[in-house]
């Protein structure tokens, strides 16, 4: 199908290419009804701005940084690969895309590096935000001086943040509430929930999701205090064994954030991980094996590729003072068990588990 571009508009706004450019981009000197014959042509056509052609011409270097928590988060590696690899490809394209790691459960680090920014080192911030008020304060400021900031993964809609790119985390909760309600037999049992810290807005809606599913549709379940390991392997493992140990009768586990490994880890160590369902988050080499193995019983995930690049075109068309496209920026929930599991040619091996 033939790309709508700016010269068909003018044609069919029987207009100049100038007149056209001025409209599109709110420039004055254009009278009322070239405006509106500007704006039909617009909608009859369906065009969409080309909004990297049109930084292109107009020779602007675009300076993004993409703060991406770091750390043993097979997620979160993912996101800052595929960062690092649109930087390197993007760079004839006028783009520059710098990624500073970050500890997503540290607010004053966190509104520190936020706090370095300016328009003077970049265009535009990209931030998987911790929802702690000091964090809020700083992606105000950066606001405020003029550099438009859109969260990642996590949200901080109490922000004055200008989009957020990343899935609905409490329609992921409630799909892991249904999935394990389903999975489970209709018959009392307990559930436990392992989550990085409830004070990640992602993991908290999460868990206001899940939450809200099972006590609604699968009331049998009794879901057992949330635990906290930070996301970290070693911690989750030890938090998962003591789970086991305390509820011989464990029939269920979530875990709402990474430290799948450590997860994984402990319940093949129990010897009860083709008794128990888990369910869990995003896929990676380790939660695709686990999936293989039958000790996960369903991954919902998001993809870390289309989350980057729909950040960069946001953050762009933001600069550009363009529309964003709504249809093209919205992140699907995937759900993955082991006989859908898509082809892995483009993942890492699994490293062993720190």
């Amino acid at each position: 199908m033939k790309r709508v571009t700016i010269h068909d508009v003018a044609d069919a706004a029987g207009v100049s290419l100038a007149t056209v450019d001025r409209v599109l981009n709110g420039r004055p000197g254009v009278r009322k009804t070239t405006i509106e014959k500007v704006n039909r042509a617009v909608a009859t056509l369906d065009y969409k701005p080309d909004v990297f052609a049109a930084g292109l011409a107009k020779k602007r270097l675009y300076r993004f940084h993409f703060l991406i928590p770091n750390g043993p988060n097979a997620f979160m590696e993912d996101l800052t690969r595929e960062a690092l690899s649109h930087a390197r490809s993007m760079s004839g394209d006028r783009m520059h895309v710098h990624v500073e790691p970050i500890d997503a459960f540290d607010g004053h680090r966190v509104a520190g590096t936020l706090a370095l920014l300016d328009p003077s080192v970049c265009d535009g911030v990209a931030v998987v935000a911790p929802a702690f008020p000091e964090v809020r304060a700083s992606i105000d400021r950066l606001q405020d001086r003029g550099v438009p900031v859109v969260t990642l993964v996590s949200d901080h809609p109490a922000s004055a943040r200008q989009h957020f790119v990343g899935i609905d985390n409490m329609a992921a909760g409630r799909t892991a509430g249904r999935l394990l309600g389903r999975f489970l037999p209709a018959s009392p049992a307990k559930v436990g929930v392992l989550a990085g810290s409830l004070g990640l807005r992602d993991h908290a809606e999460r868990h206001d999701g899940f939450r809200e599913v099972i006590e609604q549709d699968f009331p049998h379940l009794q879901l057992l205090k949330v635990r906290e390991g930070r996301d970290d392997n070693s911690r989750n493992k030890d938090v998962v064994g003591r789970i086991i140990a305390e509820h011989p009768d464990l029939a269920g586990l979530y875990n709402i954030g990474a430290g799948n490994r450590g997860t994984i880890a402990a319940l093949t160590a129990s010897g009860r991980a083709s008794e128990i369902v888990f369910v869990g988050h995003e896929l990676t080499p380790y939660t695709r094996e686990a999936l293989q193995a039958s000790v996960l019983d369903a991954v919902i995930a998001q993809d870390p590729g289309h989350e980057i690049r729909s950040a960069i075109r946001i953050l762009k068309a933001l600069c550009d003072k363009m529309p964003i496209i709504e249809g093209q920026e919205r992140i699907g929930i995937d759900v993955f068990v082991k006989d859908n599991l898509p082809d892995d040619t483009n993942q890492s091996a699994p490293q062993p588990a720190s």
